[in-house]
């Protein structure tokens, strides 16, 4: 695809984006009430995402970038939206358009209402339902499609390289969509890897990946697989407070003693209850596998979540 940004200062009126709406400032200024606080959604590490109203009455979401024009801000800026321009899929977060001024670099998707799985699975209000069992299975296999489209559907094919809870967002009816490609990289069918700048979350990042620097679909499907995890315990991938326990506080290794414990009920999220298929469980943390060899990992995992389905209610 052609880069359409060859500097900061170049003006934004020749930025060609194929159908993507052009918003004015004046429009997400009046849809997020001049980015209230308390309109905010989230924050990452390229600034902060703010619910807002459009004049049509659509809920939107607008992440907005830091103001200081970082090198690593205008890249993510940029990478955003070439891949969502050219991926387009049931499963992954579509953009609505962006505004680009001298001071400003905004980027407006349709607002998932029921938010993250993260803030689904931790910090819920009250209010809100937990994920039952049948959700979580079904946000699975609908973040497998994602990312499946990504890597067999895309030419150059597209490593997302942030696959986690926090990253996969749900619509009013808890439907799933990759989001956040701030840190996506393209490269040609014919090669088997891409040598990278190692970059993603404390947890999440492949054993490889982070050993020799190389990036492929396997790093996004040990990334899909301790999401997985996620799902199933409803715990952090990094969490210090397990240290307190005598724990491990990384999530692959905390699940890997609970097994050789063979203490399965242990591990399953607490706000799940009893109310779960033990079968389909333990179908899905044999689908992480945790020990298999990389070069193995993928089509065993997407084959796996396709596959999900029947087992014995625990009761």
């Amino acid at each position: 695809m052609m880069n359409h940004f060859h500097g900061e200062d170049q003006d934004p009126e020749k930025v060609h984006l194929r159908q993507l709406k052009r918003f004015s400032l004046r429009e997400l200024q009046v849809a997020t009430d001049y980015f209230s606080n308390k309109n905010i959604l989230g924050r990452g590490g390229f600034g902060k995402v703010y619910k807002g109203r459009l004049a049509d009455g659509s809920l939107v979401a607008v992440k907005r970038m830091k103001e200081e024009r970082t090198q690593g801000g205008q890249l993510q800026f940029q990478t955003e939206i070439e891949i969502i321009s050219m991926a387009s899929h049931r499963n992954l977060l579509r953009l609505r358009g962006f505004c680009m001024t001298s001071t400003e670099r905004l980027l407006v998707y349709p607002c998932m209402v029921n938010g993250s799985v993260a803030s689904c699975l931790r910090g819920k209000p009250e209010t809100q339902p937990v994920l039952d069992w049948p959700i979580r299975k079904r946000i699975a296999l609908e973040s497998a499609w994602g990312l499946t489209y990504l890597h067999d559907h895309c030419d150059p094919k597209i490593i997302h390289r942030n696959v986690q809870a926090a990253n996969i967002l749900l619509d009013e009816n808890f439907n799933a969509v990759v989001g956040s490609f701030g840190l996506a990289k393209r490269f040609d069918s014919e090669d088997s890897h891409v040598t990278t700048v190692v970059r993603g979350t404390v947890g999440h990042i492949a054993p490889e990946y982070l050993s020799t620097g190389k990036c492929s679909e396997k790093t996004d499907v040990f990334e899909y697989g301790v999401m997985l995890l996620e799902l199933i315990t409803g715990q952090r991938t990094f969490d210090l407070a397990r240290l307190a326990n005598d724990e491990d506080v990384m999530l692959p290794d905390w699940v890997k003693g609970l097994l050789k414990e063979k203490k399965l009920e242990r591990l399953v999220d607490a706000n799940l209850g009893c109310i779960y298929v033990v079968d389909e469980v333990e179908q899905l943390i044999q689908l992480v596998g945790l020990k298999w060899r990389p070069w193995r990992r993928r089509k065993r995992v997407w084959f796996g979540a396709a596959m999900l389905g029947g087992g014995k209610t625990k009761d």
